[in-house]
This record gives C-alpha cells, structure tokens and sequence, in this order.
C-alpha cells in the first residue's frame, strides 16, 4: 500500500505574533490562521467575522436579465418550471427557488431528472414533458450551460429559458434570455466560487431587491447543505453562508432537515458543517443514487412533521442499500485487481462489471482513490452500453485523461478531480490502455497530508478546543487543523470494540498522551512498542460528566524520521519496473537485488512468522530508510513467485517454510539481473 507524502505548512511565527497582538487573537489560532495563508489584520477581521460582505447580485452577469424574466412570469401567472440535478446540491437549489417562487405566488413546479434513466441537466423527453404540462418558462440551477441542444428545443417548442449554473462554461452559451453563471469569461463578478444551490441564493436575492439578508433568515440553511455537500471553498460568502445555515439547523426550523437529523442521529448535540457532510449530505445524495432524488426535494419543501419523519425513514433506508451496493462492487472490484496483481502497477486503475449500480460507482472510485491513492476508475456495463465515473489525485487532471480518449467515448465531462463518460463495452479494454498510456506522458504527482503545524504533546490540553473551535466551519478551503506529532516513542497498543480500533499511549519528553487510530484492527496494526514514530492528529472535545477534555485522533502515521520523498521515488521505481519499462542505468542500479539480499528479507519474514503493514514499516524493520523499498518490493514479490510466501488482504505470509526454491528459476530475479547487466 502507497502512503502520503507529509508536507508542514511553513509559518512566519513572527508574523503570527505581530498579528495576535494587532487583532487581539489567540496566538495559537493566529498561528494557524498564518498557516493557511491569512497574514493581514483585514484578512483575519474578515475570516472572524459574523457575516461576510455579501456582493451586489446584480454584479453577476445576466443577473437582471433573469429577475425581469422572472419576474414577469411571476406577475402574468405563467408556469415556471424549476429544473434542478440530483445531487444534495442541486436538490437544495431546487427547494430553495421553488419555496421563495412559491412565496411570491408563482405557478411553479420542480423537475428533477432520474440519474440512471436520464443523466445529468437537461434532457429532450423532460423538456417535451415540460411543455407538454403547459411550462412557459424554465429556469435550471446547478445546471444548463452546455445544455445547447437542450435549449434549442425549448424555443421550439414555444418555451423560454434561464440557466443559473456553477460549472466551467465551454466555447458556446445555450440560448437563453438569461445565463447566470460566474464563471463566464465575460464576467468580472468579484466572488464566484458559489456552489449552484450559492448562485440560486444570489438570483433570490436579486429577486428579493438585493436583500440577502432577509434570503438568509428564512432559507440560510438550505443554502449551507447544498454548499457543504458541493465542497467548494468556504471562504469569503460561502463561510459566511454555511456559519448561518448552523444556526438555523441547530434551531429546526426547516421541518424536513430535523427529520434527517433524527434519522442520521445529529440531532442529540449541536450541528457542525462536519457532521452535515457525513449526516445529512450523503442521506440526500443516496435517495438520488438509489431512486428518484425527487423524495428529497418533497422532504425539504414539506411542511408537515409526520410526512417529513416518513420520507425521511424513505431516504435513510436508501442510504443503507447504497452503502450495501457500494461495499458489495468495492469487494468485487478489489476481488479484480487481487486476481489480475498486474492491474495494481497501473498509473490509473480502471476496473469493470457487469450490472454494477451506476449511482455509487463514483463512490466505489473514491474509495479505491484513499486506498491507493492513484486515480481510479469504476465502469459498469449492461452488455449494450457502458458507463464511468472517476476520481482523481491533486495534481492530475482526470478531465484531461479522458479527454485524451474522448473518440472511445459517447459523452464525458467533469473536472479535474472527477469526471464521467458513456463508453460502448467493447471499446472498454482500449481506453484502459490508453488512458494508461497518457498517464505516462504527464508527471503523476504523489498524493500529500498537509499538517498545519508541528506540536508538543505537552501543549495538547483542552483549552486548544475553543481556539480550534473559532475557525469553525470547517470543509473544503479551511480543513480540519491536522497537528503533527514528532519523535513519539509507543509505550502501548490496545484493542478497542472487539479489536476494531487501536489506543496507543506514547511519550516524548516526560509528556504522555493517549491517541486512538479508528478503522485498524488491532491484530494487523503493524506497530508495536518500544516504536519511534510520527502522528498527523486532530484534536476534538470530549465532553463527559459535565468535564471538557481533548480527544486525539491519528489521521496517518509513520515510522519516526521517514524519508517520504525517498520511499516514494523508491516505490515509484519498483512500479515502472513491474510494468517492464525502460529503466535508466542510475535507476536499475537502486533496485539492487541480489540473492543475498532476498535471502535476507525471507530469513526476516520466517523469523517474524509473516508481516501485517505498508512496505516502508517493512524498510524499517529491516534496517533500511525507506529508500530500498524498491528492493525489498522486488524481493517479496521473488518469493512470491517461487510459492515460499503469499499475499494476501495486504498480509504477507509463509506458504511452505521448508520448500526447497532456487533463486534461478524466478522470471522477475532473471529480469532484475538483466537489468543490472
């Protein structure tokens, strides 16, 4: 398994003491406010604000074109069709305009597209229904600005449109008597990182005479889910957003969002943009996954208690089977690349089934992307077509990859870190080929933990939680603080709920502290005491019998002094070599094994009855800096050949400890040697 490169964030500490002393601030959180970039008096006033100046929404391009459009549909009674996505943002987006339409007395309906049967945006059948049902006026959020085809039927058809997105706007706009989008070339708008749910906020607030103030009182909430669940930065607007969608979610107010608190269990304590993301969001996005979305856009504009709690049981049943689909293609996939080991030396993992549910396949390609943390790919096909969804490490543009092979493709689009094509099966082999073969062109980056900054332990006490706390909300733009811990030698390992998770206790310094690792069983952990390493951790209240204490929790950790950089080149190296690349003489010379060195690495592995952990640990253990991980890789992998050791669920093993084997008959020791020669 890969690992993280660690990067330390560099802090100007006297920067961050001129600025304590100036904004009248904990050093401590001025400190990490250095270390993400906030370095002037006005930028830290602004980040610790109540509420960020909100932009003029007339100030987005086209923003009046679409309030006198609307307007004018509103006040000659003509139906307005909401059009909306399926996704938590633009669920939210949907509810938030059709409730304030609904406000002003609008004949309004909303229309969300099934995932499976219709896809993403517009849709020629959905438009036709549209018009069918006597729509006059179409106005998108969180989509419409490639729709050009889309558009052209809808003034066929008598029909008028206005488009409000947030997505990349291509060469040609869709027609339209308005396209509201910031990210226009021709728009000068001085925010735009809104999710579509933020530009729908901004049209209601245009609508509303540029009153954003009165849009947050009553739909704040809406907005911050949909722009929580879109991960756009929560900076400038969107944190301001999000810090007063909390306060209404904590209050209940919206009827359908208490319900998916009941239901995701957030609703005993007080909600965080956190516990949004991983309670409310993901319920939201499965009922869209799983069925229609439209259950949870009825959830979200219902006004009655007892139909809310009804949909809300609806949708958190749909979660469950999503994560049900989800574990069961992971486990098929993963069972793929264990009987195919050469697929794991791919710059990109591409793995295909038949019948897999499309509405998770993006989910299962996340998590394959946290396990090897390499962009990965997930196709499922019916025999007759095909589809993708991907996701991709920063740094490598998936977009890109797969435009590289858009003649393979019926349709694609995306962004860098995500992106989703049709493909015909047959045509499934060759663009795992080739879009391998443009990963080769392009320098793939390794994937990297940022700490915020160093610590000592002996500083780690709860009075670091309210100073943490003020940076709240935490998400994308402004993580979680991630702390490093340097040099802590491990005084114990323990089993928690039935060896599920670790508790480590470590010292450094006469400074002892307790820190749990979740999601590693215990009889794989592969640390032990007595060793020297470094812990990336979050700190977190843990409140018990009326007392506050800091809880520590281990994000990634790693043998003490580790290399990354070297063990990562090595690990690179052993890769190209298993994929019988060209090797450069210098390179050949660092994989360096000779059968002494495979002796010695089996004599290791007998003597240790196997091994439970990632290769640099292995290094570690044999005495290496991780720089040799290459060759001990190799080694393991002659072994492996010979049938003296086994892989297996990331365990190595002895298979048969008296065979007899003679080095000479491994393929891969021959193609080493060659190489050396």
């Amino acid at each position: 398994m890969p690992r993280r490169k660690w990067c330390v964030s560099r802090i100007d500490k006297e920067k961050a003491s001129e600025l304590s002393a100036a904004c009248c601030i904990d050093p401590f959180a001025s400190l990490l406010l250095v270390s993400r970039g906030i370095t002037t008096k006005e930028a830290v006033e602004e980040f610790f604000s109540a509420d960020s100046a909100f932009c003029d929404p007339f100030s987005v391009l086209d923003m009046d074109k679409a309030v006198e459009r609307i307007n004018l549909a509103v006040e000659c009674g003509e139906k307005i069709a909401v059009y909306g996505d399926y996704d938590a943002d633009g669920v939210t987006a949907s509810a938030l305009l059709y409730l304030y339409l609904e406000m002003l007395g609008a004949d309004v309906v909303c229309y969300i597209p099934d995932r499976e049967s219709e896809g993403y945006g517009l849709n020629i059948r959905a438009i036709e229904a549209l018009a069918a049902d006597s729509v006059r006026l179409i106005v998108t959020v969180d989509n419409g600005i490639s729709a050009i085809a889309e558009a052209e039927r809808i003034y066929e058809l008598g029909m008028e449109l206005v488009v409000t997105d947030h997505h990349k706007v291509g060469t040609v706009l869709p027609k339209a008597e308005a396209v509201v989008d910031p990210h226009r070339e021709d728009d000068t708008v001085s925010f735009e990182d809104w999710a579509g749910v933020g530009v729908a906020f901004k049209l209601i607030s245009a609508l509303s005479d540029g009153e954003s103030e009165e849009v947050l009182e009553n739909f704040a909430d809406l907005i911050a889910v949909g722009t929580i669940a879109d991960i756009v930065p929560l900076t400038g607007e969107n944190r301001a957003i999000v810090r007063r969608g909390i306060e209404k979610i904590n209050s209940g107010e919206n009827i359908g969002i208490k319900a998916l608190r009941e239901v995701s269990a957030t609703e005993q304590k007080a909600v965080s943009a956190s516990s949004v993301a991983f309670g409310i969001v993901p319920r939201i996005n499965a009922i869209g996954r799983i069925e229609r979305a439209d259950k949870a856009f009825e959830l979200l504009v219902c006004q009655n208690p007892e139909q809310a709690n009804e949909l809300a049981r609806e949708i958190d049943i749909a979660n469950a089977k999503r994560q049900e689909l989800e574990q069961q293609i992971t486990l098929e996939a993963q069972k793929l690349l264990d009987e195919n080991p050469e697929m794991a030396f791919d710059r990109v993992l591409v793995f295909d089934g038949e019948g897999w549910h499309g509405g998770v396949i993006g989910i299962v390609a996340a998590r394959f992307v946290d396990r090897y943390l390499r962009p990965c790919i997930v196709i499922t096909s019916n025999g007759i077509s095909a589809k993708g969804s991907g996701r991709s490490i920063e740094g490598f543009s998936l977009y890109d990859a797969i435009n590289s092979v858009s003649d393979l493709l019926t349709h694609f689009g995306g962004h860098p870190l995500a992106a989703g094509f049709g493909i015909r099966p047959e045509d499934i082999p060759q663009f795992r080929r080739r879009i391998n073969e443009y990963a080769k062109t392009v320098q793939m980056p390794f994937a990297t933990l940022t700490l915020d900054c160093r610590l000592k332990p002996q500083f780690i006490s709860a009075d670091l939680i309210p100073v943490i706390e003020s940076l709240e909300p935490f998400g994308a733009g402004n993580p979680q603080p991630l702390f490093g811990l340097f040099d802590m030698t491990i005084n114990s390992v323990q089993p928690l709920k039935g060896g599920k998770h670790v508790r480590l206790n470590l010292t450094k310094d006469k400074a002892n502290i307790t820190a749990l690792k979740f999601s590693t069983p215990f009889d794989s952990f592969p640390y032990r005491r007595g060793d020297r390493v470094d812990l990336a951790v979050r700190l977190e209240k843990n409140e018990y019998m009326g007392q506050t204490k800091v809880s520590i929790y281990i994000k990634d950790i790693r043998m003490a002094g580790t290399d990354d950089e070297k063990y990562l080149r090595s690990v690179r190296l052993y890769e190209k070599i298993r994929r019988k690349e060209n090797v450069r003489p210098e390179h050949a010379a660092l994989a360096g094994v000779d059968r002494a060195f495979v002796a010695s690495v089996y004599r290791f592995l007998r003597n240790e009855g196997g091994f439970s952990g990632d290769s640099d640990i292995l290094c570690y253990r044999l005495g290496g800096d991780g720089s040799d991980a290459c060759r001990v890789l190799l080694s393991i992998d002659i072994l492996c050949e010979l049938g003296i050791l086994k892989k297996e669920d990331g365990r190595i093993t002895l298979s048969d400890a008296d065979k007899k084997v003679n080095l000479a008959d491994s393929c891969l020791m021959a193609y080493i040697e060659k190489l050396a020669k």
